[in-house]
């Protein structure tokens, strides 16, 4: 036989051989395919400002049996924080997978361009084949409108049920605002929870209000409870128990005052439990036991990024936050950070870090103190009492405090100090824990592009056209210069001498206005807590810098220098200040959220401001078309609270 037929034979046979082969493989990848569960769906279920006061997380006055019966199968995470102690900021960070400080979106109801190519957790969900719904709420900090966030169905009728087919994955949230501060002092309402029997924490007085307020408080758990009993009976009747991953948590702390709007503990800690059926527990972390708990520190930032690890998908590159399940599960975290700006009409800039056991504070409006008048809290009748003994010297310590000016930074020891009244930073046995939650703190702003170093008047005058985040990533946001500048500025409440005045000085020479602000505000804490004790030359040194920048061209370094010189004990610079003052309030000139801030100086120092102004109070405009979308009238409540008759 010739040869070429040999080679023809035995190429054909090849042939045979590879094509049976690859049939053998097909057939294999099609079992293997029948034997591999459709990816699960996700049901995230989420209750309004309430953190830990659970059966499941060992309170015995909470009745919460549905959610105990939850934990009883899931995984309870003792550490989890919601980035932020209030709503909006929150959720920002929760639909972003980002830290909201890294998208200028820290402020309570403020609005923010988000880059043109950033894609929320539920348009990535989407892309991967999930039907994504959202029942009722958004409050996300995004212009120009929260319900572009991705979903399918965002509102009262958004339900699991609405999918095109049964076979398509879900990806589901209930938002349960039963629990809402609001809630908590609704009138009449009949008290289920006794009184008598509620734990207060240290820093509230033992009043029949305060008392009231908490039981009230326990009576809505208890509601909420139910609702999430009726979410589950729903999943269980249609057959989807067995297919369905389960979130619980809280969207932050209770609704009481000194837990919500604070990042304290108490107001960033919630309840997280996680249910993994049988079947997808390939998808559960490594210390995933039914009715177990886990030390694995999570947070809101993690939230997005989670979900759609346990889809399959990759979270994108922009996502800060690290899946703490699923496919895509990254290494646990050593810290959680926390964060607090504008709250409702009140400036205030505060960032925080846990390591599950200590908390550290930062503050960086020290001389402004913990609680300050916010017309939403006030509505509730423990801050009124509270604020009402603490006037009439009737609060010990540990009640007092918040009602007073702060410390730089603060050190908790949660294991002994649940309530984060003891402030123990400047223990000798504690330096260590300090030094290492001080500098993870510092790194962590410098790392994520901290937007809350500017003011939210400078965050809108440099993203006019773009976002803040685009703003925040390019050369012309000095992140590690304005980190520096702000700790240093902070540093000048604890210690302040020629040097730390010359230190703000040479701040206050830069080009940059961000840097300038943190000059003044330098200056300003300095003189505020050492003026007693600097010499004069030191005193007119500073001074002289201060009315300098108070003819500043950026009218946020005119508020913080007319922020201590209205305080100064020279009639003249009083004046000068107090004008300047009112100028900054008045809108349009100087724009919205330099009237907030303006504002919120005016407020401290009515009196100086009144005396020393030629203009008068009432002529401050309430209401203006340049007002924005959410938070419009924030300007209105800083002159009710003024006493300012609305014209």
């Amino acid at each position: 036989m010739p040869s070429h037929v040999n080679q023809a034979s035995r190429f054909a046979a090849l042939q045979i051989a590879c094509l049976a082969v690859c049939l053998h493989l097909t057939i294999c990848d099609a079992a293997g395919d029948e034997t591999q569960p459709p990816r699960p769906n996700i049901l995230w279920l989420t209750s309004e400002d309430n953190g830990p006061e659970l059966g499941c997380y060992g309170d015995e006055y909470a009745d919460t049996p549905n959610i105990d019966q939850l934990a009883s199968r899931s995984l309870r995470y003792r550490t989890c924080w919601s980035n932020a102690p209030v709503c909006a900021p929150a959720r920002t960070t929760i639909i972003s997978g980002m830290h909201a400080t890294s998208l200028g979106g820290q402020h309570m109801r403020s609005s923010v361009r988000l880059p043109k190519d950033m894609k929320l957790y539920p348009a990535v969900l989407r892309e991967a084949g999930y039907y994504c719904t959202n029942h009722t709420k958004t409050d996300y900090n995004f212009d120009p409108s929260d319900q572009d966030a991705g979903w399918h169905e965002s509102g009262k009728k958004a339900h699991w049920r609405n999918r095109p087919s049964e076979d398509t994955p879900f990806f589901s949230v209930f938002n349960y605002t039963i629990s809402h501060e609001s809630k908590i002092r609704n009138k009449p309402h009949t008290l289920v929870h006794d009184p008598a029997k509620a734990n207060l924490p240290k820093y509230h007085p033992d009043t029949p209000e305060v008392r009231r307020d908490w039981a009230q408080y326990y009576d809505r758990l208890t509601e909420m409870d139910a609702m999430v009993g009726k979410a589950i009976d729903e999943i269980n009747q249609a057959g989807l128990a067995d297919s369905t991953i389960i979130f619980y948590y809280g969207d932050h702390g209770s609704g009481m005052p000194r837990s919500k709007r604070w990042p304290f503990n108490s107001g960033l800690q919630v309840p997280l439990l996680v249910h993994v059926p049988d079947e997808y527990r390939d998808l559960a972390p490594s210390d995933y036991i039914p009715g177990g708990v886990s030390d694995r520190l999570v947070s809101f930032v993690d939230f997005g990024p989670t979900a759609i690890s346990l889809a399959g998908t990759q979270p994108p590159a922009n996502m800060q936050g690290v899946p703490f399940l699923g496919k895509y599960a990254g290494e646990p975290k050593e810290f959680l950070f926390g964060y607090r700006g504008r709250m409702d009409e009140r400036i205030d800039l505060v960032r925080t870090c846990t390591d599950g056991r200590f908390v550290y504070m930062r503050h960086f409006y020290p001389d402004r103190p913990y609680l300050k008048h916010v017309g939403f809290m006030f509505q509730t009748p423990t801050t009124r009492i509270w604020k009402q003994m603490y006037e009439a010297g009737e609060l010990n310590d540990a009640q007092s405090k918040f009602w007073q000016v702060k410390p730089v930074e603060e050190l908790f020891d949660l294991q002994n100090d649940p309530d984060e009244v003891d402030n123990v930073a400047s223990l000798p046995q504690h330096a260590e824990k300090l030094a290492a939650m001080r500098g993870a703190t510092w790194e962590w702003m410098r790392s994520t592009r901290d937007l809350g170093l500017l003011t939210e008047a400078e965050i809108h005058r440099l993203t006019q056209n773009v976002s803040p985040r685009t703003v925040g990533l390019s050369d012309r946001f000095n992140a590690a210069g304005l980190v520096d500048a702000a700790w240093a500025a902070g540093d000048a409440w604890q210690a302040c001498d020629a040097h730390t005045i010359a230190a703000m000085q040479a701040l206050y020479d830069s080009p940059d206005p961000e840097i300038r602000y943190w000059g003044c505000r330098g200056l300003a804490l300095g003189l505020a807590s050492h003026g007693t004790v600097l010499s004069d030359d030191e005193t007119t040194a500073a001074v002289r810098t201060l009315m300098q920048a108070l003819e500043d061209e950026n009218p946020s370094v005119r508020v913080a220098a007319a922020d201590i010189l209205i305080r100064i004990n020279d009639p003249s610079v009083q004046k000068a200040a107090a004008d300047e003052l009112i100028r900054l309030a008045q809108l349009p000139e100087e724009g919205y959220y330099v009237a907030i801030a303006a504002l919120n100086v005016i407020d401290t120092n009515r009196e100086a401001v009144v005396r020393f102004s030629a203009e008068s109070l009432d002529s401050i405009r309430a209401d203006h078309p340049n007002a924005p979308r959410r938070g419009g009238d924030y300007v209105k409540r800083l002159l009710t609270t003024l006493g300012q008759s609305q014209d």
